[in-house]
């Protein structure tokens, strides 16, 4: 009996210790609720639930406004889908994502202690809440319709900045191309017609409508990133697209002001080196005035030699210029140098013996401009001298160009080398052949004659007559004639012939060369009468045609 009282006594104390245990832990637990401040999730005023314990380095605080946040972009969602709004375990939490990798919230295990929850419980409470939340927002409050209405205004607005500015261009366009006289005068460089109003009016035109395309390409990119922030979602394409534009400018602006003291070098370099080009330029002006005289150097050769000079001037400025420009030392920039090198030794060596060769045709003064030359089998004028060929139009003219060269290979012949100064001019010749049996004074006479009423041809020195052969059947009688009209021998030649004609035929005097074979009587000799001894007879035999 008293076993069975003590296992009682014993039995009533541990029920009554485990229920005082159990009772504390619940006092504990409430107390400590109580001791713990939860902060509200208040995304549309009205609180959702509370957080009450930090996590690592985030406040409850912190916690629960970066929760409202998070819930705030799913309202700003303009095509919210609640199915995507879902509950995720993992290892330690539970965790409410919405479409798989946007975290709105994670349940941790002290969170469902402080509720005497579970987690799943928890989450699953919360994301109830915030998705019918999120619902009533968006059917009570929804912007989407005013979304759509600030984005057909704005579209409106674009249009009608787009329409004004096309009209604005298109007055200017019509107002320049009525008072084209007045704009569009051409452009001229030391006598050098380089554009034509026409070809002025026509680029001026295309850079004209290229502008306004590309200003009504700026307005619709400008006004994109207006678009695209009025809708959450694609508001961050708005920083993407300034930063198209705004980044290139900001380094083409920043490499500008760090190019700007290379670039005041650059200047300095190309202002000395011109106005020393200008000075050499009115040394060897003088020099082709013949204002100063060097001995041994023409004045025809001021001008080509400046020229040289001035090319090397350039190309010495280019070689200091070089390191001063933007890139100069990227291995692209030296490549490309090296290639254009490459392909200008390869492709340019003819050119450079035909550049060669005139130079040392322009020192060897064989010929100039205006003169009338013969190089090879071709004769004409000179029209032209460059660094690479030499243009020479023909009598009939043909225009005909030749590499420096060849001319500087071929003979050349120059026809008015001493027309242009104090001389007798060209001596031009031509030969007849007249038989034995006429006197040489009145073929003398007879050519000169000739000679003096032919035109284009000096009177003075006078024309002579060679006789430059006695062949077999005849001699050879060579008038020689004056002129200064070197380009015009083939008319000169032609006018003396036909004189040369007339005053044999009016001599009496046949032209029976260079080869005339006949049956002659032996009545006379060959030999003029004058020469003949006094006791000279002809032959008997005789030949006589029927009169």
């Amino acid at each position: 009996m008293k076993n069975k009282l003590l296992f009682f006594l014993v039995l009533f104390v541990v029920l009554f210790s485990s229920f005082a245990i159990a009772q504390n832990d619940t006092i504990n637990a409430a107390q400590k609720t109580v001791s713990l401040k939860g902060y509200p999730v208040s995304p549309f005023k009205d609180t959702l639930f509370y957080v009450y314990n930090k996590v690592g380095s985030f406040s409850a605080e912190n916690r629960a406004n970066a929760i409202t946040e998070k819930i705030r972009k799913l309202y700003h969602d303009s095509f919210f889908e609640s199915d995507s709004l879902v509950v995720v375990p993992s290892d330690i939490s539970q965790d409410i994502t919405y479409k798989g990798d946007f975290i709105i919230m994670s349940i941790l295990d002290i969170d469902a202690k402080v509720e005497n929850q579970t987690t799943a419980y928890i989450a699953k409470r919360n994301l109830n809440l915030i998705k019918k939340a999120v619902i009533y927002q968006n059917e009570n409050y929804s912007q989407l319709p005013k979304r759509f209405g600030y984005t057909a205004l704005l579209i409106l607005i674009i249009g009608v900045v787009l329409f004004l500015v096309g009209k604005i261009f298109n007055r200017i366009k019509l107002y320049l191309l009525k008072n084209s006289d007045r704009y569009f005068k051409g452009f001229n460089y030391n006598n050098i017609n380089i554009l034509s109003p026409h070809k002025q009016q026509f680029l001026l035109m295309r850079l004209f409508g290229f502008i306004k395309i590309f200003t009504l390409i700026l307005i619709v990119y400008f006004s994109l990133p207006v678009l695209f922030s009025i809708f959450p979602a694609t508001e961050a394409y708005t920083t993407t697209l300034l930063r198209w534009i705004l980044t290139p400018a900001k380094l083409a602006i920043m490499g500008f002001v760090g190019f700007l003291p290379s670039l005041v070098t650059i200047i300095v370099i190309i202002i000395i080196f011109r106005y020393s080009i200008k000075i050499i330029k009115f040394f060897f002006d003088e020099i082709k005035k013949e204002n100063i005289k060097i001995d041994g150097f023409y004045n025809d050769w001021a001008m080509p030699t400046f020229n040289i000079i001035r090319l090397l001037m350039y190309a010495f400025m280019l070689v200091i210029i070089f390191p001063y420009l933007p890139g100069s030392d990227s291995p692209i920039f030296k490549g490309v140098s090296v290639f254009v090198g490459v392909l200008f030794s390869l492709g340019s060596s003819n050119a450079i013996a035909n550049m060669v060769a005139g130079l040392v045709i322009t020192y060897m003064r064989p010929f100039k401009i205006g003169d009338f030359i013969k190089i090879g089998d071709v004769s004409g004028e000179v029209i032209e001298k460059t660094a690479l060929v030499t243009r020479i139009r023909t009598p009939k003219f043909e225009d005909i160009t030749i590499p420096n060269a060849t001319v500087l290979s071929s003979t050349s012949t120059n026809f008015s080398a001493n027309t242009k100064q104090a001389t007798n001019g060209l001596l031009i010749h031509t030969t007849v052949t007249i038989g034995y049996d006429v006197p040489w004074t009145a073929i003398h006479k007879a050519l000169i004659e000739a000679a003096l009423k032919t035109d284009m041809i000096q009177k003075t020195p006078e024309p002579f007559v060679l006789q430059t052969s006695l062949d077999d059947f005849y001699v050879s009688y060579q008038i020689n004639v004056y002129t200064k009209e070197p380009t015009k021998q083939p008319r000169i030649y032609s006018s003396l012939h036909q004189n040369i004609q007339d005053s044999f035929n009016a001599a009496g005097i046949e032209i029976m060369s260079p080869h005339y074979n006949a049956l002659r009587d032996g009545n006379t000799t060959t030999i003029p009468e004058n020469y003949l001894g006094k006791d000279y007879e002809a032959p008997s035999f005789n030949i006589k045609t029927k009169g």
